[in-house]
């Protein structure tokens, strides 16, 4: 490990856990089919947060683990080379990375389509998790993508929320709905178990009407205040309101016309929020980072590219205008 790694890992903000992909898309915009070059990127929720809160001066740790291949060792570089701590990194010589492909469809709409079954990051296990690393952490970021993986990853992430809760560790669980990767599994009961465990939940309102069907907001927003600190409701553009059983708020989202890529808005959102934690600010001015950010991400194509440093989004918050068009 070297010097900047060790420096985090001894003073470490967040700590998350989860599967990163080398990612394709054409060059051009165009079906997958009738494209012959592709960039390639990586694409992952939770090392997006983990590269996000990097770039803005935070320490955090991203464990995993990867093909002991060629887009294995690209993807430890790159999140190494954003300042990261990889060191919980594991390279499994029996299975292969995951790759992941982004399309442009009809009417704009984007499609992807994975090959990640079996990948190296669903052998992940509770035994591959450091629980010292988790007790040095202010906060633990878990998304419902790890859990559908396999059943050990499922029960690593258990075991990860079991840890943090045993050592006063905040919890925030960013949904991240991804019915492809869940299949025929029932996955609402292992959502909601998840809600039940966390401090802060921070679903898309589609994603909170599939795991409450047929319930109003308000209803749903009162059951959860029941079990966590905060729900923060994401509305996309619009932006996104926050609720405790202090207080409510919206918060206006930063819209522009400059959408380049909107993969990976979420996490940028999950960014802002978790650094505005960190730096000590209320919900709403964590939430109005949060909603920059996502937006920000979103006129950059690829999931991480758009994720700004602490000097960029001082100057964004200086002159939104180059946002609000």
């Amino acid at each position: 490990m070297d010097k900047q790694n060790e420096r985090q890992v001894e003073a470490l903000d967040l700590i998350t856990i989860g599967e990163t992909m080398v990612l394709f898309e054409p060059f051009d915009d165009g079906t997958i089919q009738y494209s012959g070059a592709f960039h390639k990127r990586i694409g992952g929720a939770e090392s997006n947060v983990a590269i996000g809160l990097s770039k803005l001066g935070h320490s955090v740790s991203w464990v995993s683990r990867l093909g002991d291949d060629p887009f294995g060792r690209y993807i430890h570089a790159y999140v190494r080379g954003e300042g990261v701590d990889v060191s919980q990194v594991k390279f499994d010589s029996s299975a292969s990375t995951g790759i992941y492909f982004k399309e442009k469809g009809s009417f704009n709409q984007t499609l992807v389509h994975y090959y990640r079954k079996q990948s190296a990051a669903s052998n992940m296990k509770p035994g591959d998790l450091e629980e010292g690393l988790i007790k040095k952490a202010k906060y633990l970021h878990i998304t419902g993508i790890t859990p559908a993986l396999s059943t050990s990853c499922h029960q690593t992430i258990l075991h990860a929320v079991k840890v943090a809760k045993e050592n006063g560790v905040k919890i925030i669980f960013d949904p991240n709905l991804r019915k492809k990767v869940w299949g025929e599994v029932d996955y609402i009961p292992i959502m909601k178990e998840l809600i039940r465990q966390s401090d802060y939940f921070l679903p898309g309102t589609e994603e909170l009407h599939d795991l409450f069907p047929k319930r109003n907001v308000k209803g749903i927003i009162e059951e959860l205040l029941d079990q966590v600190e905060a729900v923060v409701l994401k509305k996309g553009a619009e932006g996104a309101s926050y609720h405790t059983k202090e207080e409510s708020s919206e918060v206006n989202g930063y819209p522009n016309d400059q959408v380049k890529d909107p993969v990976g808005a979420g996490d940028g959102f999950a960014t802002g929020f978790i650094s505005g934690l960190l730096d000590g600010l209320t919900l709403y001015d964590s939430i109005k980072r949060a909603n920059l950010i996502g937006s920000m991400v979103t006129m950059v194509k690829g999931d991480c590219e758009g994720l700004p440093s602490r000097k960029e989004l001082l100057s964004f918050t200086k002159n939104t205008r180059d946002v609000q068009r």
